[in-house]
């Protein structure tokens, strides 16, 4: 399964790198930021657990706007 967060406060690389550390220290996520795009795509595996990842996140520093799924080629999911 694949989730879109929408990520507010991120302006740099380092910030990206932040995030995306966060979020791969989680059980289960292979997480990629963009800190361009305010977003970061996650690859779930297993148990999705969306307040360990709204956590993480602020952990960090950053805030999450949204998580969405991750629709696939055409908008199918």
């Amino acid at each position: 399964m694949k989730k879109v967060v929408e990520i507010k406060g991120m302006s740099c690389e380092h910030c990206q790198n932040r995030v995306e550390k966060a979020l791969n220290a989680l059980p289960g996520i292979r997480a990629e930021v963009n800190h361009k795009k305010g977003q970061a795509v996650l690859s779930v595996d297993g148990e999705w657990n969306e307040e360990a990842v709204i956590q993480a996140v602020s952990n960090a520093g950053y805030e999450v706007v949204s998580i969405t799924d991750k629709k696939g080629l055409f908008g199918r999911r």
